[in-house]
Parts: structure tokens; sequence; C-alpha cells
């Protein structure tokens, strides 16, 4: 398990997110249609993984605008903001907030993508959510960054995350 904390207090989630330089596991998530995608069906682009635990809240909403802000102009790289959202919220978000270049996906129907990448809370008020957590993903599916926020609360370090890209 990881030690990370909410509002102060410890709480842990699955494990540790991928090594650096590691294959990136594979998943299937729903979309706004109730498609699936998988991380293959990105594969030869840069991919950012921005892994929150609901898109209701301040920071996680955040998250969403930076992305979309700072990814808009990059050459051959999409984000997927991944939380277990039903899908239909995160599209109203998505539809409120003129977001356009941000992908949204959801886990609400089974775990596969929690499990592969252990950010899902095992105990606390958040218990089941995910974490805040960044993965940067390269052409060839190859993790290059990663970032399991230390504080639930806080932003990613959104320049390091590009950085890495």
């Amino acid at each position: 398990m990881t030690k990370i904390t909410f509002k102060g207090t410890a709480v842990n989630t699955q494990g540790d997110l991928p090594t650096v330089g590691s294959s990136a596991p594979d998943f299937k998530l729903t979309t706004g249609d109730l498609s699936e995608k998988s991380l293959s069906d990105f594969k030869g682009k840069k991919v950012v993984l921005n892994i929150f635990p609901s898109i209701d809240t301040g920071t996680c909403a955040m998250s969403v605008r930076k992305f979309n802000e700072k990814a808009s102009g990059l050459e051959n790289t999409v984000v997927l903001c991944i939380s277990r959202d039903l899908p239909f919220a995160q599209g109203r978000f998505c539809a409120a907030e003129n977001l356009e270049n941000v992908i949204t996906l959801s886990e609400y129907k089974d775990s596969n993508f929690s499990d592969a990448y252990h950010v899902k809370f095992v105990d606390g008020p958040l218990t089941g959510l995910l974490s805040r957590s960044v993965v940067v993903i390269d052409e060839e599916g190859k993790v290059s960054y990663i970032e399991q926020v230390a504080e639930t609360t806080e932003e990613p370090d959104y320049d390091k995350a590009l950085a890495a890209l």
C-alpha cells in the first residue's frame, strides 16, 4: 500500500504506481457515449493520465482545466482524465467549462484500471475512489513520469508532468 493523506489524515491506496521505464498497463474505461476506450487505442501518441477522485471537487476540476489549457498546443499528445464519476457527470462538466482538449474516461463499471495502476483508496473517507495521480506515457507505451500526489487536496505538478512529454 502507498500512504498518502487526505486533509492531513493518513490514507492508503492499493499500492505503487507503475515504475518509470516500465510498460504502461493496458486498461478499458468508459467514454461519454458509453463505448470503451483502452490505452492501446492511443498507441503511438504521448499520453497523460490525469487521475483523480471526482470531477465534482474543486481541485479535481482545476486539474482537468489546467491540463486542458496546457496540453492544447502539444503535438501528438492526449490527456485522459480518469475518475469513477459517471460519464454523464464528466461530460456535463466539460461542456459547461468548454473543455475540448481532454478526454474523460470513467471506471464506474469495474476496477481493471485502478487494479493495474494501484490508485484506488482502500481506507478513509474516499474508499473506492481514485487517488490524485499523474502518469505520463511515451509513444512506445513506456511510463516516463509518475506522481501520486502526497496530499489529495493539492494539485499535481503540471510542469514536471508536461516536461516529461
